[in-house]
């Protein structure tokens, strides 16, 4: 007959304590497992998305008008900057949700026009003469507001949203409230004609209703755009 071997009392407290240390060590590693925290997601700047780079436009383009309207104040001013400031916050959660660095912002949307020479004036009158065109050329900073109808103007402009609410309209520190402008964004054929009703510190900016008529799917900045004045 074969006997049984039988552990003895010491090398079987052994035996358990070296499965209660495996135990352990595997309940350790998957605790240490699960509470490791995720990787943290990667945001994008400018340079590397183009709805990143709308965004940023339309945040510089606000904050430069906040700024412009705080170094020249009006009667009007306190509420324009709680209404763009309502805007840039707007437009730093829509930066959050794109996976954009929010609270990146680029300024000049539109290229600096080189200074034109005065036409010479008579000598008598003359300094009367410029005056008054110095006078035409800074109300409101409508540096634009003398082209024709019809004419094409901002060439060189990107055109972004302003971020503000209501029926279809544009803003622009080019042209006085009232103007009419046609916007065709060149890589859709899409166009849209709006009124100026208030100013920006841009030559164009569309609100969202009105970008959304000629924006492409996903993106917040037409690149490559032709702006007329209709009227």
């Amino acid at each position: 007959m074969s006997r049984r071997r039988s552990l003895g009392p010491k090398k079987k407290l052994a035996l358990l304590l070296s499965a209660a240390t495996v135990a352990g060590g595997g309940a350790f590693v998957m605790a240490t497992t699960s509470n490791a925290s995720p990787p943290a997601a990667t945001t994008k700047s400018a340079a590397d998305s183009t709805v990143c780079q709308g965004l940023a436009t339309a945040l510089g383009n606000n904050e430069r008008f906040v700024a412009g309207q705080r170094a020249n104040p009006d009667a009007q001013s306190e509420a324009r900057i709680a209404n763009r400031e309502a805007v840039i916050a707007q437009i730093k959660v829509q930066q959050e949700a794109s996976g954009c660095t929010v609270g990146e912002s680029a300024q000049g949307s539109q290229p600096a026009q080189p200074e034109q020479p005065a036409p010479s004036q008579p000598a008598a009158g003359g300094q009367e003469g410029q005056a008054g065109q110095e006078e035409q050329a800074g109300q409101g900073g409508q540096a634009g507001g003398g082209a024709a109808a019809g004419e094409q103007v901002c060439n060189g402009s990107t055109v972004t949203l302003s971020g503000e609410a209501g029926a279809p309209a544009a803003s622009s520190n080019q042209f006085p409230a009232g103007t009419k402008l046609k916007v065709t964004n060149l890589d859709n054929n899409k166009s849209t004609t709006v009124e100026v009703t208030s100013v920006s510190g841009s030559c164009v900016l569309l609100n969202n209703a009105a970008f959304e008529q000629v924006r492409e799917p996903g993106k917040f900045l037409i690149r490559r755009a032709v702006i007329e004045k209709v009227g």
